[in-house]
């Protein structure tokens, strides 16, 4: 029985995880053939799981050491000269950013093409099982009809006919050839349980990729939320804890055990496939199925050629009984009316039955199933692995730079804290006085210059403000000092992009201001 088929090939991926060494939890190697059912091969995807929890492991072990020896190592340095580089903190978070800006991108996608690969196998296997559901109804409602309808019309005919001996032999043969029908009908696979099977494993699949998109997808989003950062501590401490979370689930969804699992079952296919159907369907159907080839025979063709004779002899015995013995038993009329109306009707369902057990349409639907897992399903979760390692990397860079981070916003908190808000040259003075125009009435700038390309006459002091106790500056003094004659502007100087004060020469002192 030949196993060779064009029409479907492995792709290279399934392959190279389907060569990944399968090891039971003992440490011994095993055969890397799909059976699920084997102990040993199911210890061997347990052990690839393990590999990853020892990853995880592994990972929180290095973090934490590297944390503690960043706590207790830490130089110290007098308080006015340290000064933390911040350089590390942005590079970091400049690597972390693009590998998470990366680790979103292949994530979606990967995401993406396993929910294809998942909906073309959930759409075949519930075609399919339309397909089997079909062929069951039209088995079923065939042997009813001639089990019981023809039964009956058959009993009314034999008491009609009961004085022509003939025709009643006639009648013994139709009931030959319905009881002929139905055994080729019973000879057919019992679908039913085929059909049972392919319902649980679509509905199954449907269940499970629906509670798996949806949380991937919230994933990648919340990768997104937290690698937008934010500012201040509280941010930093939501960051390092999803950071923490993050890290733990990625390693879980690392998700090798399930894409080599997958890939054993693409390499070979059909044998899996022969070895679940072995008790339910003959190995010929199955086969027959499988490879779809126009070389092999058609297993059901015997049956539904003694099934087409038959319905054609029933035919044409009830043909003579409406054109002989109608015109002597008129009573008889509606009952051979109604025979031959089952008859035409179970000749439709032959039609029909044909069609559905032709291997194209189920062999069509098995092939588009190997490609939506082997092709789009194994290739996505390979890139949801590469989104998991991906999402590794850029968050313990996260997790090594939030403590620097942490002592950087503290200094500059302490920075800030250290400036006089009375200064009004400080940039939080100068905010200040943006927000509170009442403060900005009280501040001048109380700057003298002349202006060499105008009259200084049009320059006239501020109209004195009562209850303004604000301290004259140096600066006006020496203005006053050597100039002689205060002056005053209307706007102060700072913030407005002014040119700075002129040179001239005061006759009493021999200086410039």
């Amino acid at each position: 029985m030949s196993s060779i088929r064009d029409d479907y090939i492995a792709p290279w991926w399934t392959y190279w995880l389907h060569n990944f060494p399968h090891v039971n939890l003992n440490f011994q190697p095993i055969d890397n053939t799909f059976t699920p059912q084997d102990q040993n091969y199911q210890q061997s995807l347990i052990f690839l799981g393990c590999v990853a929890a020892a990853g995880l492991g592994l990972n929180l072990l290095c973090l934490a050491i590297y944390l503690s020896c960043l706590c207790c190592c830490r130089k110290d340095e007098d308080e006015e000269s340290k000064r933390p580089n911040s350089c590390c903190v942005t590079w970091s978070a400049v690597v972390a950013g693009l590998i998470s800006c990366a680790a979103v991108g292949v994530g979606f996608y990967g995401n993406s093409e396993t929910n294809d690969g998942v909906y073309q196998l959930t759409y075949s296997l519930y075609n399919a099982n339309h397909t089997l559901g079909g062929v069951d109804n039209l088995v079923t409602n065939t042997m009813g009809s001639m089990e019981s309808g023809l039964k009956q019309h058959l009993a009314r005919l034999d008491e009609i006919f009961a004085t022509r001996g003939d025709y009643v032999q006639t009648l013994r043969f139709m009931q030959q050839m319905a009881d002929n029908v139905i055994k080729q009908l019973l000879g057919l696979p019992d679908w039913d349980t085929a059909k049972v099977d392919l319902a649980a494993v679509a509905d199954q699949t449907a269940y499970i990729e629906y509670y798996r998109y949806r949380p991937e997808c919230v994933c990648a989003c919340m990768f997104v939320c937290v690698r937008s950062g934010l500012w201040a501590r509280v941010s930093v401490c939501v960051m390092m804890v999803f950071g923490v979370l993050t890290l733990i689930l990625s390693w879980a969804s690392l998700g090798v055990d399930l894409a080599t699992g997958t890939s054993d079952f693409c390499v070979i296919p059909d044998k899996f496939i022969m070895n679940q159907t072995k008790d339910l369907i003959s190995s010929d159907i199955v086969h027959y199925y499988l490879y779809c080839s126009q070389t092999l025979p058609n297993p059901f063709q015997q049956s539904l050629t003694i099934f087409q004779r038959s319905l054609t002899t029933m035919q044409i015995q009830i043909q003579g009984l409406l054109q002989f013995a109608v015109p002597l038993f008129p009573t008889a009329e509606r009952d051979l009316l109604g025979i031959q109306h089952l008859l035409n009707s179970s000749e439709a369902s032959l039609h029909q039955l044909t069609a559905l057990l032709d291997c194209r349409g189920l062999n069509k639907d098995y092939l588009d199933a190997l490609i939506g897992v082997c092709y789009d399903g194994v290739e996505g979760l390979l890139y949801l692995c590469l989104f998991s390692i991906l999402a590794i990397c850029a968050f313990c860079a996260m997790l090594c730079a939030i403590p620097r981070a942490w002592t950087h916003i503290a200094s500059r908190e302490r920075d800030y804290d250290d400036i006089d808000e009375e200064d009004p040259f400080n940039p939080q003075a100068r905010r200040m006085t943006t927000h509170n125009p009442n403060h900005a009435t009280n501040v001048h700038s109380f700057c003298s210059y002349s202006s060499s390309m105008g009259s200084q006459s049009s320059l006239h002091p501020p109209a004195a403000q009562a209850g303004s106790n604000a301290p004259v500056s140096e600066y006006m003094n020496q203005s006053a000092l050597f100039g002689g004659n205060q002056r005053y502007e209307n706007v102060p100087l700072i913030g407005r992009g002014s040119p700075p004060p002129s040179v001239r020469w005061v006759p009493e002192a021999m200086s410039f201001l």
